[in-house]
C-alpha cells in the first residue's frame, strides 16, 4: 500500500529538500516556555521538535525529547549545597560527563561558561549559571546526533537567546 501525499506535504518535503534552512525555520514553531517558580529561571524551546519526557515536570528541571527520540533538552537548576566554584563545578562536569569529548567551543565569563563538542556521534552544548553569590546553578544542555548539526546548531542559537538564569523566587536571591 502506498503513502498519500497532500500537497503540504509535498511542498514541506521539496523545500527541506530544497532550501535546508527554510526548513529548519519551519521547523522551529509552537515555542512553550519552561519556567520554574522555585528557582526563577526560565527558558522557551520549539515545541514542533520537543516533548517533555514527564508529563508533570518537576520543580527543580525538566527532560525534554526531539519526537524521534535522538536529541535531549534538559534544564534545570539547584542550590550550589557543596558549595562548588565555577571552575570546581565546571571541571566535574569535564570529567563526569564529557570525558574523553573533543571540545570546540568552551567560554568562561563571569558568572557563567559554556562547554561543547563532540563525542563519539553526538554532539552537545551546555551552558551553566552561577547566581546569587554561587549558591544556586542553573544549567541547560542540548545533547544531539553529529549527523543532525545542520538542523540542532540553529536550534542551539535559538533557545540560548530565550535562556534566563534564575534568582529565586523572588528574583532577589533570597
Amino acid at each position: 500500500m502506498g503513502r498519500t501525499w497532500t500537497i503540504g506535504a509535498i511542498a514541506v518535503a521539496i523545500i527541506a529538500i530544497a532550501c535546508p534552512s527554510l526548513a529548519a525555520r519551519i521547523r522551529l514553531q509552537q515555542w512553550e516556555t519552561i519556567a520554574s517558580a522555585r528557582y526563577g529561571f526560565m527558558i522557551a524551546y520549539p515545541g514542533s521538535v520537543f516533548t517533555p519526557r514527564d508529563a508533570a515536570p518537576g520543580e527543580d528541571g525538566q527532560v525534554l525529547t526531539s519526537h524521534d527520540g535522538a536529541a535531549r533538552l534538559v534544564v534545570g537548576a539547584f542550590a550550589n549545597d557543596s558549595a562548588a566554584t565555577m571552575m570546581e563545578y565546571r571541571d566535574q562536569l569535564l570529567t563526569e560527563n564529557y570525558s574523553g569529548a573533543d571540545i570546540d567551543y568552551a567560554p568562561i565569563k563571569r558568572g557563567w561558561f559554556v562547554v561543547s563538542g563532540t563525542r563519539g556521534d553526538m554532539h552537545f552544548y551546555e551552558r551553566v549559571s552561577f547566581t546569587c553569590g554561587g549558591r544556586l546553578i542553573n544549567s541547560w544542555a542540548l545533547l544531539y546526533p553529529v549527523s543532525e548539526r545542520h538542523i540542532y546548531d540553529r536550534i542551539v542559537e535559538a533557545v540560548a537567546r530565550t535562556y534566563q538564569p534564575g534568582a529565586g523566587r523572588t528574583g532577589q536571591c533570597d
